[in-house]
């Protein structure tokens, strides 16, 4: 179990993408199109420079939660290969992004987001209580995909790769865009509680010292380590408890 005292904490940041939304898994299989066929296409590359990409391993250790240039270049660098960035176009980070991105949003778009079970209780939970939430996704596509999992209504401010890109943000595992999204609440990090569950996200919530960091560690992801810099762990925002109360004009309806 966990706990958030909204009287310590009256801000919670949640990370979008496998915290409230089954998203990742998404990202998962996106890119796995992208990378393969890119590999499938490339002569002179070695068997081991050419095998898939596994949507587990390859997925959580090089992309999991980066803006998506940065998780192309940490996975192709891991099979030894180096891309120029851009501009858009074939064999470069940026073209790769982009196909990315298309196979992404027709996959949400036609399918849906899956939303996890606890999620919209907690937020409302919350919000019940007085807190103010934010959310924030390495991916450039938050703000849809907190609207297609109808889930937008229930945060009062979000943070996207897109804000980073105009921002001129650090990536995770900086700070930056969690202080960002805190900034937009008027709070300070010592303040606020941070959810999430990819790596980067949860460094970079611990590197900027924000008040509680609670890594959620799904069953799912038993095969990999839990995150050591966090206050508290769980498997499921079930598990999550709320106490404190802000005061009563600071309440949402």
């Amino acid at each position: 179990m966990a706990m958030i005292d909204l009287h310590r904490f009256p801000v919670v940041i949640f990370e979008t993408d496998g915290v409230l939304a089954g998203t990742d898994r998404v990202h998962a299989a996106a890119w796995k199109r992208v990378f393969d066929t890119y590999l499938r296409q490339q002569p002179g590359l070695s068997p081991h420079q050419t095998r898939p990409f596994d949507v587990h391993d390859d997925y959580l250790r090089h992309v999991d939660g980066k803006l998506r240039l940065d998780g192309a270049r940490d996975f192709l660098a891991s099979r030894g290969i180096v891309l120029p960035e851009g501009p858009d176009g074939n064999g470069t980070l940026v073209g790769l992004g982009c196909l990315k991105d298309v196979a992404f949003l027709a996959e949400i778009r036609h399918d849906g987001v899956a939303v996890f079970p606890a999620a919209p209780g907690l937020a409302r939970e919350l919000r019940r209580r007085g807190a103010h939430l934010a959310a924030v996704s390495a991916s450039r596509n938050g703000a849809e995909i907190l609207a297609r999992a109808a889930l937008a209504d229930l945060f009062d401010a979000g943070v996207d790769g897109a804000d980073a890109a105009r921002l001129r943000l650090a990536t995770m595992p900086d700070p930056a865009m969690l202080a960002e999204a805190a900034h937009r609440l008027h709070t300070q990090p010592h303040e606020t509680a941070v959810v999430a569950v990819t790596r980067p996200a949860l460094q970079a919530a611990w590197r900027g010292r924000f008040g509680l960091v609670i890594a959620l560690h799904p069953y799912d992801r038993a095969h990999t380590t839990p995150e050591p810099a966090a206050n508290q762990v769980v498997h499921d925002l079930a598990e999550i408890q709320v106490t404190g109360r802000t005061s009563a004009l600071g309440a949402h309806t």
